[in-house]
Order: C-alpha cells, then structure tokens, then sequence
C-alpha cells in the first residue's frame, strides 16, 4: 500500500472505485483545496487502485464549537476507506501519513471529528492517541445524483492528538 497526495489524473479512478454521493465530485473538491494550498488530499493505493482517502484541512474544522477550543487545529477530514478492506490498516495508515504531514509544518496538534454512531472508528482513533475535547455538530450538504439537495446535520465528537515535534 502506498499514500500519496491526490493528482489531477487520480480523480477520475477516484470518482470511480470510491464514488460520492453526490452529483458533484467531492474528490474535485477536495483536489481544489489542495491546489489553494488550504489542504492535502492523501490517497491510498492498492496496486494501481484507490482504496481510501483523507484530507488534512490546515485551517481546522470549521464548527465554531470546535473552533472556540482547538482554535486552527488542522483536521483529518473526510476519512473514508473501501468497505471491502476496512480493518486491514488503511485507515490508520492515512492518519499517520497526516501526522506525518503536520509534524513536518511543525504543527503541536492535529484532530479529527467522529460521528456519535461511529464506535468503531472512535475506537481506532482512541488508540492512536486522540482525545475527545467538543462535541459538536457536523452541518454539510450536497446535491444527490436525483439533483436534489441534501442537508446533513451529523451529532459529532471532535477529538485532537498532541504531536511531538
């Protein structure tokens, strides 16, 4: 396996083996926000396939709930791994590949947030070392392949990782 940051000819394989579900490429997106320089989309590779993804939002997540206490803390956002091959490592192998990152911006801290359903990633992320510090809540929409707009409000933890550099 390998994790690299996403390039411009990798999103078309992305929109196909890791589909959103949405109209719009959320791939793109996020590839767009790299190019400003505002994140760094990692991919995983199997082979010549990508199996699961993340970004790292250096500007922090934007929930001011989460905000008024970790302040720009970057976020691991939109951590996502091919259901067939969850709990072989790739997601952990993502997030380190993201601590990696900020240690090297020589960043003290990097969070990410976890839906309240979600008891097996909470878990991963409490043995990595993260730590709850906000409940908040994720507000997002997209527009669905139907062409309908789809408003989302996910009950979420936010939980943060100190990064020794």
């Amino acid at each position: 396996m390998k994790i690299a940051p996403c390039r411009a000819e990798d999103l078309a394989l992305l929109d196909e083996h890791l589909p959103s579900a949405s109209a719009d490429s959320h791939h793109a997106a996020r590839f767009a926000r790299q190019e400003a320089d505002e994140s760094t989309y990692l991919l995983a590779w199997h082979g010549e396939l990508p199996v699961g993804h993340g970004e790292v939002r250096w500007n922090g997540c934007a929930a001011p709930e989460v905000r008024a206490v970790a302040g720009a803390c970057p976020e691991i956002n939109g951590l996502a791994v091919a259901q067939r091959l969850r709990s072989q490592g790739i997601g952990t192998a993502l997030i380190r590949a993201a601590e990696h990152l900020a240690r090297t911006r020589r960043l003290p801290a990097i969070g990410l947030g976890v839906d309240e359903t979600n008891t097996r990633a909470a878990a991963l992320y409490e043995r990595l070392g993260y730590r709850p510090v906000a409940p908040y809540v994720d507000r997002w929409a997209y527009v669905d392949r139907g062409g309908l707009r789809v408003e989302c409000a996910d009950p979420c933890t936010f939980l943060v990782k100190e990064l020794p550099v």
